[in-house]
């Protein structure tokens, strides 16, 4: 569990709650001494009404010390969406409260927040980072406008024990929920390779995990193992053609290299790879599930994409052995 500084600050470089619903037709925003623009919501009944912010509130002060679990969601100036806690983690996040010691940030907009509360709050862009984040506003949320619209929903309040029991069972059920996903998602996978596997006459062997493989060029020495160094020039694209990353352009055409089978690759490589000989020349049509899943990946690889990866299996090598009394190499 971060600060609220901190995950936010996360949530923004990495990247529609039923909130956004609460800011149409609801007046103007009120504001803080500190210069925080809000509009605050409590639930009665399912159905959410205005609420005052008191400035004489005492309640915070027994709410330090303990998590607050909130969903969360932030907008540029033109409404595009930066990040949402539904949709790119499925499950709220979890903000340790704090005392508010820097007005006009994020830390006093969540103050004002009591489980079952909504709210929207809008930012000047200069003061939150300023304030919260201690750095300069990126570029690309410059160029949107000044102002960030925060929309946050406080689910539920708890002491750090029952925040840390709450957190394991979500990830549990959040685990089960994509695993149920990524076996649908497997099927359309496999009708949309088949598909472009007979388009473009590939003669494709599959493997039990769901990877098609073309061998083009085979190699003549062994396959690697688990723990191995592999030595893999690559180039991935889309099933579109479109380029996406490549070791010519990420690796100054030299070819990456990685312990095989250890996680440092996605899934689909850990596997895929262990499939080629030494000197192997061929392609990986990997399923999503099996490569960037449901969020994808950036700008260049949408959600549910399955991917092309035309490899040579350059170098197999056994790992360096690790100093007596240190951890083994890849753990």
């Amino acid at each position: 569990m971060r600060s609220t500084s901190q995950f936010l600050y996360l949530a923004l470089a990495a990247g529609t709650i039923s909130l956004y619903s609460c800011n149409k037709g609801s007046g103007d925003f009120a504001k803080t001494k500190s210069g925080v623009e809000y509009k605050l919501f409590k639930n009665e009944g399912g159905k959410f009404t205005s609420k005052e912010l008191s400035e004489s509130d005492t309640t915070y002060k027994g709410r330090i010390g303990k998590i607050i679990s909130l969903e969360v969601e932030y907008r540029t100036a033109k409404d595009s969406v930066l990040f949402n806690s539904r949709k790119q983690q499925g499950v709220p996040v979890m903000v340790p409260l704090q005392e508010v010691t820097t007005k006009g940030g994020l830390e006093e907009a969540i103050s004002m927040l009591q489980p079952g509360d909504s709210g929207v709050f809008r930012f000047n862009l200069d003061t939150i980072f300023a304030r919260s984040f201690k750095t300069p506003v990126p570029p690309f949320m410059k160029k949107a406008g000044n102002t960030m619209t925060v929309y946050a929903k406080a689910v539920k309040l708890m002491t750090r024990d029952e925040a840390m029991v709450e957190q394991q069972k979500m990830m549990a059920e959040q685990q089960q929920k994509m695993m149920a996903y990524a076996e649908q998602q497997l099927k359309k996978d496999d009708v949309i390779l088949q598909d472009y596997i007979k388009k473009n006459n590939l003669k494709a062997q599959k493997s039990p995990d769901g990877i098609y493989y073309i061998v083009n060029t085979a190699g003549t020495g062994a396959k690697p193992k688990t723990g191995q160094l592999v030595s893999v020039q690559y180039k991935g694209t889309l099933l579109d053609g479109k380029e996406f990353d490549s070791s010519a352009k990420s690796n100054q055409g030299k070819p990456i290299q990685f312990p095989l089978g250890v996680g440092q690759v996605i899934p689909g490589w850990d596997k895929g790879i262990a499939l080629l000989s030494k000197g192997t020349k061929g392609t990986l049509l990997i399923p999503s599930s099996l490569a960037y899943g449901q969020r994808g990946a950036g700008t260049d690889i949408p959600a549910d994409a399955p991917l092309r990866f035309d490899v040579e299996l350059v170098d197999i090598q056994n790992a360096p052995a690790a100093p007596q009394g240190g951890p083994a190499m890849g753990r």
